[in-house]
């Protein structure tokens, strides 16, 4: 009988390494997976860079309807397309990308129609509707990518994803003219961005948060003006300076935020993009004396993503970032959530 010397031999998948969540609340575990391949409209970005967002509780705690166990969270992404699937325009290997919040759209409901993505009725997340960027490789549609500028790293690039675009975009939108007095609403992982934003776009910059130490560096970050909510009275400090044109409200506090609507000016606007699930308090008489209104903005989708980044880039706005590797992902997190990080949480592979 002769040996067998000609079978096939069974190549193993190549693996990669990702922090998942098996179900609502039952942390971050580090498993291994079999590197996915991308379908039709898809790439495959290798991870640079992910950062930590305070959304991504959302998938950690399950507060977010529709998620599909087990799920890889993130959404601040930057990474080398290393696969291309069929069917993607322009896009190719080799290119360093991004993806944000803004993960995909259905292009046919009535907000895509008239081309407004972000508020598609189908809309992706990254860690939500697929798995995010908590990994070595994760697969993404091709319409949600955004070019990296060459000036930035990948470990700085992350959080303009979300918390920089978050704000630069709010901004730009909110109708504040250039010498336009624009407060900023705490100093964390969002505000210390929109400090830096709104100086840079030419705003009279105030910079609203708790204790005296901060106001040191949210002059140094561009602030013309520093309030110390736990001493002054923000509403009555915004109104001495004549009242706010614009109140960026970068905290998840809904009592902070009803406390500084007596700051606006007239035509003021309370500006909501820090997600709480508490209720605004405010009186319709300050609201209709004065035409205030409050509106809240989402980040944006990945051409805004790209505008961010090439103003960052001009006016060297950079996010201060505490880098922590892959395997330390569930330690990264934790130390976000603690609100002790200064001030993003970046993991990288």
């Amino acid at each position: 009988m002769q040996p067998f010397t000609n079978l096939p031999v069974e190549t193993p998948m190549p693996r990669m390494t990702v922090v998942q969540v098996t179900k609502p609340n039952a942390g971050l575990e580090l498993v291994e997976r079999d590197i996915p391949d991308p379908k039709a409209r898809q790439v495959r970005i290798k991870v640079q860079a992910c950062g930590i967002c305070h959304s991504d509780m959302f998938t950690v705690t399950g507060g977010f309807p529709g998620i599909q166990y087990p799920r890889v969270p993130g959404h601040e992404v930057v990474g080398v397309i290393d696969a291309v699937g069929t069917g993607v325009p322009d896009w190719k290997a080799g290119m360093r990308v991004g993806v944000g919040w803004h993960g995909g759209h259905c292009g046919h409901c009535s907000s895509c129609r008239r081309g407004d993505f972000i508020t598609c009725a189908q809309g992706q997340i990254p860690g939500i509707s697929y798995d995010g960027g908590y990994a070595q490789f994760m697969i993404v549609p091709f319409e949600a990518l955004a070019s990296i500028p060459d000036e930035l790293t990948s470990e700085d690039a992350a959080p303009l994803l979300c918390a920089g675009i978050t704000t630069f975009n709010a901004l730009r939108h909110s109708g504040a003219r250039t010498g336009d007095l624009v407060a900023i609403l705490g100093i964390g992982g969002l505000g210390h961005l929109g400090v830096q934003f709104a100086a840079k776009m030419g705003f009279k910059t105030v910079a609203i948060a708790r204790g005296a130490d901060k106001g040191a560096l949210a002059k140094k970050l561009g602030a013309q003006e520093y309030i110390d909510s736990t001493v002054q009275n923000a509403a009555e400090e915004l109104t001495r300076l004549g009242g706010a044109k614009v109140i960026l409200a970068t905290v998840t506090d809904a009592k902070s935020m009803s406390s500084v609507v007596a700051g606006l000016g007239i035509d003021g606007k309370l500006l909501v993009v820090g997600a709480s699930g508490e209720a605004i308090e405010v009186s319709p008489f300050l609201l209709i004396g004065g035409r205030r209104s409050i509106a809240g903005w989402p980040s944006g989708t990945a051409s805004d993503s790209e505008d961010t980044l090439k103003f960052s880039v001009l006016s060297s706005v950079r996010p201060m970032i505490e880098v922590f590797p892959l395997a330390k992902a569930a330690e990264a997190y934790q130390r976000m959530m603690s609100g002790k990080a200064r001030f993003r949480v970046v993991i990288v592979p």
